[in-house]
């Protein structure tokens, strides 16, 4: 027998809760999908940061040059996996043609103003009675190890600033103040004041706690196999537990939307893009605040009794393996800008992949979906998942209840591409 819900958010990850979460908050009758667990892809490992100072896409000037050396060098920050197939040779032409000034100068105020947004929002859901996953709003620092690197970050730090973000250029010794006594080989660094951290899993965890008793019906291992559609609707959804007619739908399955939406006609643009992370037990000396290890891409992100490093953009499609040398980079990567730190000291306690979804122009798709009157996406937010999941949803709730959001959602149109 076909189940009835008004909406079905399709992704158990921080977007798919959020979006449920702010749905809910407007006295919706939701019911959340998930082909896994909740909380079992991308969202779960990540560095937890919340940054408004990664407001400059990864589609820059400079990033293609940097790119083709990388490919030379397994244990680049940045790999992409050589392949012929269409539609990534198609992400890739459009990926090449964003990288330039004026895509940058289009950009960085609407990741600025989603960041911010999201910022104040990630304080209301952090004074929910029984919720708590870690927020901390101490900044995080940037370093460098090269001269040629420091002068490129501190340009970017005044791009940042004339946009309306916070940064302080900080020497060798200012980095004392930050390190917790950790000795460091960087020759400077900026801090950015206005960013935070958490722990991912436990927000995505603990929302969707609060969900369930508030009596939102959640399905894990529920893997959506079609939408069935008539004229400008889609009327149900089937999954491998049965089908559900719905009136409305909300896309947020990350990099696997793009599966999803064929069966509406629609080609997304999203490429996934493989991150890897090592969680250990925090040791006695270790940063109070997320340091991101600049040439090297790599963020040291404290999370109360636990130490995690994370790092790698790796587009090799849909491949979930572990490249142990590409991990081992990640690690040897702290120790070049922290000398002391060793490792192999330190009490293991997972080892982490997970698939981002990424757009070429490093913008997510959000809004209604074209052709369709009750379908609305929410996916591919690259590497900001965590740090935008409540603004999207709340804008993905204000788009269902006819509300208009406040930032501008022209540049995030899923029809940019065409």
């Amino acid at each position: 027998m076909e189940q009835k819900t008004d909406i079905v958010v399709i992704g158990g990850g921080a977007i798919g809760i959020c979006c449920a979460y702010y749905l809910a908050e407007k006295g919706r009758h939701v019911t959340l999908v998930e082909k896994g667990d909740i909380c079992s892809g991308s969202s779960y490992g990540n560095a937890g940061l919340i940054v408004p100072s990664y407001s400059i896409p990864l589609a820059a000037p400079g990033v293609i040059t940097k790119g083709l050396k990388w490919m030379l060098n397994p244990e680049s920050p940045f790999y992409i996996k050589p392949r012929l197939q269409r539609d990534f040779l198609s992400w890739l032409w459009k990926f090449r043609s964003a990288c330039n000034e004026h895509h940058v100068q289009n950009v960085l105020p609407v990741l600025r103003d989603l960041s911010f947004e999201s910022l104040l929002l990630f304080d209301d859901i952090a004074e929910i009675d029984g919720i708590e996953f870690g927020y901390e709003k101490k900044g995080i620092v940037e370093i460098f190890k090269t001269h040629k690197g420091f002068e490129e970050g501190v340009k970017d730090s005044l791009l940042l600033q004339k946009n309306g973000i916070d940064t302080v250029v900080l020497d060798a010794n200012a980095l004392t103040e930050f390190t917790s006594g950790m000795k460091t080989s960087a020759v400077g660094g900026i801090f950015f004041p206005r960013d935070a951290h958490l722990i991912p899993d436990q927000f995505v965890y603990q929302l969707a706690g609060y969900l369930r008793k508030r009596g939102i019906q959640i399905l894990t291992s529920t893997e959506v196999i079609g939408l069935k559609t008539k004229a400008r609707r889609v009327t149900s959804i089937m999954t491998t537990r049965g089908d559900i007619a719905v009136d409305e739908v909300v896309l947020a399955g990350g990099a696997w939307s793009v599966q999803i939406a064929r069966d509406l006609k629609i080609k997304l643009f999203i490429e996934s893009a493989k991150g890897y992370s090592v969680t250990f037990k925090r040791p006695p000396q270790s940063p109070l605040i997320p340091f991101t290890m600049a040439e090297a891409r790599v963020v040291l992100t404290p999370m109360k009794d636990m130490l995690r490093i994370a790092g790698t953009l790796e587009l090799a499609g849909f491949d979930q393996s572990i490249n142990r040398r590409r991990l081992q980079a990640i690690l040897k990567a702290v120790t070049a800008y922290f000398p002391d730190f060793d490792y192999s000291s330190l009490e293991l306690i997972e080892i982490w992949r997970g698939l981002r979804s990424c757009t070429p122009d490093g913008l997510p798709y959000l809004g209604r979906l074209p052709r369709y009157d009750n379908a609305t996406i929410a996916a591919g937010h690259g590497m900001l998942g965590i740090s935008l999941a409540p603004i999207t949803g709340k804008i993905v709730a204000q788009l269902i209840t006819n509300e208009t959001p406040a930032i501008n959602l022209t540049p995030l149109r899923v029809e940019r591409f065409n």
